[in-house]
């Protein structure tokens, strides 16, 4: 039995993981690497992050990265910049009325290309 390579066919995954991979190479920056090797795991896999994990797990103004979802059970309590791939509608509103800011990976790339300050929540 050979075991068939299924490629991603979500051209916003496939252009993401590339943007990552060479972020990571041309500034050094492992942390990229690492979400790019999170995002080309199948789907099934991805990281679900409710708000209230967001908030046990982070200071205020502190700035984290989802390879995932953010859900929106839960309150948070003080304002976080948050970069995910995917913001359900009650998380990007708890987390906009506490203050913090919802973007996209490829945002938080363009923000910090050396990945420094930036944690990873899974």
């Amino acid at each position: 039995m050979s075991k068939t390579n299924y490629k991603k066919t979500n051209p916003r995954i496939t252009s993401l993981i590339a943007d990552l991979k060479s972020g990571s190479r041309e500034n050094d920056a492992p942390i990229w690497r690492e979400i790019a090797e999170r995002m080309q795991s199948p789907k099934r896999n991805y990281a679900t992050v409710n708000v209230s994990r967001i908030n046990r797990h982070t200071a205020d103004g502190e700035t984290i990265v989802v390879p995932g979802k953010v859900l929106g059970a839960g309150e948070i309590g003080h304002p976080v910049a948050v970069g995910a791939f995917y913001f359900s509608d009650g998380a990007r509103s708890k987390i906009t009325d506490a203050g913090g800011e919802c973007i996209t990976i490829e945002e938080l790339v363009a923000r910090a290309p050396t990945g420094s300050n930036v944690r990873i929540i899974r």
